[in-house]
């Protein structure tokens, strides 16, 4: 009998002294919450607008020569070879107007990688110095790993510690 007791808690002491600490967070909670949220988003926006403005103009412009064509067109005095090179041009307008506009998508892409980054290595660094303080094994981000599944007893929420860690 003796002896099925020392093997009982063989076979439980080292399941106990292997204990795992996990934990999750939602970062992306936790970065809106941030004054560079706040900062990049107006960034964002006024490059937004900046690219759309110029857009706009462009259009404006190629409607215009379009218009002044068709103009052209219904006079009926305007010469083939003249014909087809202003049709050329408003067709290399159209070309360069969405390149543009390819190229703006890209720029904003960047733009917004640019500003963000370091709100999430923020964020990121304030999850480490709380897993490490709280002992934990593993801390997940939900909101940037899908994790179908979080058992509320044996997984702590974090978020709120993070948060206080920067100071929201």
């Amino acid at each position: 009998m003796f002896k099925k007791i020392i093997i009982a808690l063989m076979l439980i002491l080292p399941v106990g002294a292997f204990a795992q600490k996990f934990g999750h967070v939602s970062s992306q909670e936790i970065a809106v919450l941030l004054p560079d949220w706040s900062k990049a988003e107006t960034e964002m926006k006024d490059l937004q607008k900046a690219y759309a403005d110029d857009l706009q103009r462009t259009e404006q412009e190629i409607q215009k020569k379009y218009a002044e064509f068709q103009a052209d067109l219904q006079k009926g005095n305007v010469p083939e070879n003249i014909q087809e090179r202003r049709q050329k041009e408003i067709q290399d307008m159209v070309t360069k107007a969405q390149q543009f506009q390819e190229e703006a998508g890209q720029a904003m892409d960047r733009k917004q990688q640019e500003l963000i980054q370091p709100i999430f290595q923020k964020v990121d660094n304030a999850i480490k110095e709380v897993g490490q303080a709280g002992g934990f094994t593993y801390i997940f981000d939900l909101s940037r790993t899908y994790i179908p599944f979080i058992n509320e007893a044996q997984s702590t929420d974090v978020t709120a510690q993070v948060k206080a860690k920067l100071g929201i």
